[in-house]
C-alpha cells in the first residue's frame, strides 16, 4: 500500500481528472481518505462514481448524490460498470471537469482510483472495450498501474486498489468486509454477518423476511444467524445437531453481495453523520 500510494502521488501530478470508484452501498466507508488527500494536494477535480448502484437502495443513493453535489470540485454519478449505457457517460463527464484539455496537443489525462473490489477493473474493460484488467470477486486483483489511450484526446491510467493503513471507525471495517473489499483471511465471517444482520433488521426487515421466512424484529445479529441456520438446515456434521453459524453467515453475506437479498445500502448521509459525532 505504501508503494502504491507513492506511485499514485507521482502519477497524479501528471493527471487532469481523478475518477474515484466507490461502492454505492457504502460510499463514504469505501472512499479512501488517502485519495482525498492526494487529490486536494494537487487540486484535481474528481468524478466520483457510485458503482454497483444496481445493488444499492435507490432512495439512499439519491441522498448521497445530493450530499456530494455540495462538495467543491466534485461531480458524483451513480452507475453500474456492467451497463454499457452508464459507462458511455464517463468520458464526457470527465471532459466537463477539465474543458481546457480537449485537443490533440493536450489530451485529457484521467486517473482511475478506488479501494479493492469496487469495480475499477470492470469499468476499465468497458471503457477500453476489451479485456485489459483482470476481474474477480476478490480484493486487490489489479496489481500495477496500466495506461490506455481512448483515441487521440484521452488517456486513462488504472491504479491498484488501495486501502489505507488504519481504518479509524470499526463500522467502516465491517461494512467493507461485508461488501468484500477486505479478504476472507482478515475478518471473522460470523462477526461481519452479525453486523450486517443487525443493519438489515433495522432498515430492511421485510427483505430478511422475504428471503428467509422469519421475523427478525426481536432478534439480535447472532439470533438472526441462528434463525437462518435453522431455516436452511445449517448443521455441523457430527455435532449432535449443533447449528453451523459459519455456514449461515456465508449464506447471508453471499445473498447480500450478489443482490439476491435485494437493493440495500449500509450507510446514509444521516447515519454517517451520527457515527462521526459519537
Amino acid at each position: 500500500m505504501t508503494l502504491a500510494r507513492s506511485k499514485a502521488a507521482e502519477t497524479m501530478a501528471l493527471t487532469d481528472v481523478v475518477i474515484e470508484v466507490v461502492d454505492a452501498r457504502l460510499p463514504e466507508a469505501s472512499s479512501n481518505p488517502m485519495i482525498h488527500e492526494l487529490r486536494l494536494h494537487r487540486q484535481r477535480p474528481c468524478l466520483k462514481l457510485l458503482n454497483k448502484a444496481d445493488l444499492a437502495d435507490p432512495a439512499v443513493t439519491k441522498t448521497w448524490l445530493a450530499f456530494y453535489s455540495r462538495q467543491q470540485n466534485v461531480k458524483a454519478v451513480a452507475i453500474s460498470s456492467k451497463k454499457p449505457s452508464d459507462v458511455a457517460k464517463v468520458p464526457k463527464l470527465c471532459q466537463q471537469l477539465a474543458p481546457h484539455r480537449d485537443d490533440n496537443l493536450k489530451p485529457l489525462r484521467i486517473m482511475i482510483m478506488g479501494i479493492p473490489n469496487a469495480g475499477k477493473s470492470t469499468l476499465m474493460n468497458a471503457l477500453v472495450k476489451r479485456r485489459v484488467a483482470a476481474v474477480g470477486d476478490e480484493p486487490a486483483v489489479t496489481k500495477t498501474q496500466q495506461r490506455f489511450d481512448l483515441g487521440l484526446r484521452m488517456t486513462l491510467i488504472d491504479t491498484p486498489g488501495m486501502l489505507w493503513p488504519k481504518i479509524e471507525h470499526p463500522s467502516d471495517g465491517l461494512m467493507l468486509a461485508a461488501s468484500h473489499a477486505v479478504g476472507r483471511n482478515a475478518v471473522i465471517g460470523e462477526v461481519v454477518a452479525g453486523f450486517l444482520a443487525a443493519i438489515l433488521r433495522d432498515r430492511y426487515p421485510a427483505l430478511l423476511t422475504a428471503r428467509y421466512g422469519f421475523s427478525a424484529a426481536e432478534l439480535d445479529g447472532t439470533g438472526i444467524l441462528e434463525a437462518i441456520a435453522r431455516k436452511r438446515s445449517c448443521r455441523i456434521k457430527g455435532g449432535d445437531g449443533q447449528l453451523d453459524l459459519e455456514k449461515a453467515a456465508m449464506l447471508l453475506l453471499t445473498d447480500y453481495r450478489s443482490g439476491i437479498l435485494g437493493r440495500i445500502s449500509l450507510e446514509t448521509p444521516e447515519s454517517r453523520a451520527a457515527m462521526l459525532s459519537q
